[in-house]
């Protein structure tokens, strides 16, 4: 038996004994080294459910193959691995033309099957990438949210000449590691804004100037952003609310790109007046959800973010606010629900 974290209804998660997990066909067992809480973790354990239940949450880690499926090469025991969680079908109309992250028939490791809040947990070997001695455990496991940001700067960028403004909107976990990738493209420019005196502390950690930040609870970030630049040419909206979309809206130059990477609080509603900035300034709208992933093609999101990390020493790692033991895990939960304290990555360690 091995422990994990079980979501058997709503708002009811407990630690317990489960059965360890058997690799089937063209799969390993992985033995769980760092797990990250999500964002999305926290509705979907305390106000909607999983899509099915009893269900091990978890989507964000890293650990050790440990055991391998039938047909599979035992090669692959000992390797150190962060995994991506999006389990596509192979036989849709999307995934036959090459685009697996559309996939219409996926599966989910953490969200539709058990993930990552345990000591073990399974995965295809199609869906593994090795990672280099020089990347910790902990910066493995931030990968998947990493390559979300990569696929949301990529997007943004391409073809954009880096002395133009952009903006960041909602500065989490995403929104900073968005912030750290455009400082890293060599964008100057870069307008953040947040809501929290932590979201401050940590952007102006990560090199940017104090004249680049706006508190929204202090300063109309409308006004701030059109005297300051008179508009941006990409605005990465990292909330997921009505106003701060169309803020964005607002603040983009005619040709703009409105990079939207936020979960929705709500249901979305655009007045008429901002239709008409939409149509008559030709503004992009580009949903971002998870990153690309491949084996057989290097120029994808995730082989993006572990070349920054392992490369170029970009190290996410420096967002972790709370390491927590796996048995210790709601407390992250609670923190990251009840927002009573200063948080940003919530880490659980099994080292």
């Amino acid at each position: 038996m091995a422990k994990a974290w079980v979501l058997h209804d709503i708002g009811k998660i407990s630690y317990e004994d489960v059965i360890i997990p058997i690799p089937k066909e063209n799969e390993v067992r992985i033995r769980i080294m760092a797990a990250g809480i999500c964002g999305s973790d926290i509705p979907r354990i305390y106000e909607t459910g999983a899509h099915k239940m009893p269900l091990i949450p978890g989507h964000e880690f890293s650990g050790v193959v440990d055991e391998v499926g039938p047909g599979v090469d035992t090669g692959l025991i000992g390797k150190r691995v962060a995994v991506f969680p999006k389990i596509a079908c192979g036989k849709c109309d999307m995934c036959l033309s090459g685009f697996p992250l559309r996939c219409r028939n996926y599966d989910y490791i953490g969200s539709r099957r058990d993930g990552a809040f345990a000591e073990y947990v399974t995965a295809p070997i199609g869906n593994l990438l090795e990672i280099p001695d020089n990347v910790s455990f902990e910066e493995a496991a931030m990968l998947e949210p990493f390559a979300v940001a990569a696929n949301a700067v990529r997007t943004g960028t391409k073809g954009l000449d880096p002395d133009k403004p952009v903006a960041v909107c909602g500065l989490g976990t995403i929104g900073l590691m968005v912030t750290m990738l455009l400082k890293n493209a060599g964008f100057s420019k870069i307008y953040a804004i947040g809501n929290k005196t932590g979201q401050k502390n940590r952007t102006l950690e990560l090199g940017v100037s104090e004249d680049f930040y706006c508190d929204s609870t202090k300063t109309d970030p409308l006004k701030w952003i059109s005297d300051k630049t008179g508009g941006v040419c990409s605005y990465y909206e990292c909330v997921g609310k009505n106003e701060t979309i169309s803020l964005g809206i607002e603040t983009l130059n005619p040709g703009g790109r409105l990079i939207l990477v936020g979960n929705p609080y709500s249901d979305m509603t655009f007045s008429r007046d901002v239709w008409w900035k939409i149509l008559r300034n030709q503004i992009t709208l580009s949903g971002i959800w998870n990153s690309s992933f491949s084996q057989n093609h290097p120029d994808n999101d995730w082989n993006y973010a572990l070349e920054k990390i392992s490369v170029e020493n970009i190290h996410p790692s420096r967002l972790i606010s709370h390491k927590l033991e796996l048995d210790g895990l709601e407390m992250g939960l609670l923190i990251m629900r009840d927002k009573k304290e200063d948080y940003c990555k919530i880490i659980m360690k099994n080292f």
